[in-house]
């Protein structure tokens, strides 16, 4: 096959897969995760079904694809908030990382609170992890922060004890919309400045390497 007419193929591949990916986002903001089936995605692209199966194996695949594209539009959301003040820089991303989980949460279950029962073919969680943009950014700004002097210890450790937080406060939110937590966004900072203020008093430790498997 030239060359040419194989590189015409896969950027038509290409290409068919991101109208896809666009595609899931839509129904998943529109009708959440039990919405998202391998046929109506399908319909949505004007695809035979078995078409879409030649992109993704199943569901958890499409589950990994959305994951992949939201810590891509968060880490970009996330660059748009430079600081020189490292702290602030900091604070910037919990504040999109927020944004993000409040104004789209149906896409915020579907990525962050979906179970992943297995990594994507080929790959592992540990690769996928080393390869989120969005992680990327939050542990250079930690580092930052540990460089100057504002917080001690592991900064990989700091940056999953604060997603832990922000995330866990992002879900209560959303799942517990009624309760009296006042303004989500004034309440997630509070939130994320009291776990940066606990931060900085200790040397936290390095993270183990052993999965958690509940």
């Amino acid at each position: 096959m030239p060359l040419s007419v194989q590189k015409r193929r896969e950027k038509q591949k290409a290409e068919l897969r991101s109208e896809l990916v666009a595609a899931a986002h839509k129904l998943v903001q529109e009708e959440g995760y039990e919405g998202l089936t391998i046929r109506k995605l399908a319909k949505r692209v004007g695809y035979a079904p078995m078409s879409v199966y030649s992109y993704f194996a199943d569901k958890q695949d499409i589950l990994f694809a959305l994951a992949e594209d939201a810590f891509e539009t968060l880490a970009r959301r996330i660059e748009e908030h430079p600081s020189d003040d490292p702290v602030e820089a900091l604070q910037a991303v919990m504040t999109e990382y927020a944004a993000f989980g409040l104004g789209n949460p149906n896409e915020y279950r579907t990525v962050f609170m979906t179970e992943k029962t297995r990594p994507p073919e080929g790959r592992s969680f540990q690769e996928m992890h080393e390869a989120n943009p969005a992680m990327k950014v939050l542990i250079t700004r930690v580092e930052a922060c540990v460089a100057a002097g504002k917080l001690q210890g592991d900064p990989r450790a700091i940056a999953t004890m604060l997603w832990a937080v922000g995330h866990g406060t992002i879900s209560l939110l959303i799942t517990f919309p009624f309760y009296p937590f006042g303004d989500p966004q004034a309440f997630v900072k509070r939130m994320c400045d009291f776990q940066l203020a606990a931060l900085s008093t200790q040397n936290v430790p390095p993270l183990t390497d052993t999965l958690v498997n509940c």
